[in-house]
């Protein structure tokens, strides 16, 4: 499967969707709050990730940047994401879409709530679903790179090579040791060169 879903094991919580949205103005405090101390702990995460030249030393880094990413919007984002991520292991993707259409209702600004939508749409081969909610990624977070590989592997799977290898190449300036990215950069480039088979 799409390898940036990541899975959440997430606590039942017995609050009703409509208490929740009751709560919305003292939840968003929070996660504003919240927020700003993980801009800079990201801020510093990716000039780390940047800096690393050792993969497995980057690959916890930007594991680190994705757990910060995940839990950005506090406990009931992380519900329905649970949720949403149950219904897409039992491969049911309409109740996943379901879950993570309340996710980014409630929550406009969480980006990672946009980047699983965009996500299921991509395993359902909806692209054009899926590149709507990745540009909603960029706009609300321009270095994730998980969007960022969504985006590339779509031009890919639609023949838009050109665009996959810009693409490719943000990725990298973000998360250099990436090295999905960069041997897809190389296969294509090899194929734009016509030395590809």
């Amino acid at each position: 499967m799409v390898r940036f879903l990541a899975i959440l094991s997430i606590a039942f919580l017995t609050a009703s969707p409509l208490a929740w949205a009751e709560d919305r103005p003292q939840q968003d405090e929070a996660v504003a709050s919240a927020g700003q101390a993980g801009t800079s702990r990201l801020d510093k995460l990716f000039m780390d990730l940047k800096r690393e030249r050792n993969e497995q030393a980057a690959r916890r880094i930007a594991l680190r940047i994705g757990e910060t990413w995940t839990n950005a919007a506090g406990d009931t984002a992380a519900l329905l994401m649970g949720w949403a991520n149950d219904a897409v292991k039992a491969e049911k993707f309409s109740v996943a879409l379901d879950f993570l259409d309340q996710l980014v209702l409630l929550y406009p600004d969480y980006a990672e709530g946009w980047n699983r939508r965009a996500t299921v749409h991509f395993m359902r081969k909806d692209y054009a679903r899926s590149m709507a909610d990745i540009s909603r990624v960029l706009e609300l977070e321009p270095r994730h790179f998980g969007a960022l590989a969504g985006m590339a592997r779509i031009f890919q799977d639609t023949n838009r090579n050109e665009q996959a290898l810009a693409v490719y190449e943000q990725i990298l300036d973000v998360y250099p040791m990436l090295r999905s990215a960069q041997k897809a950069m190389s296969e294509i480039s090899d194929k734009l060169d016509g030395r590809g088979i």
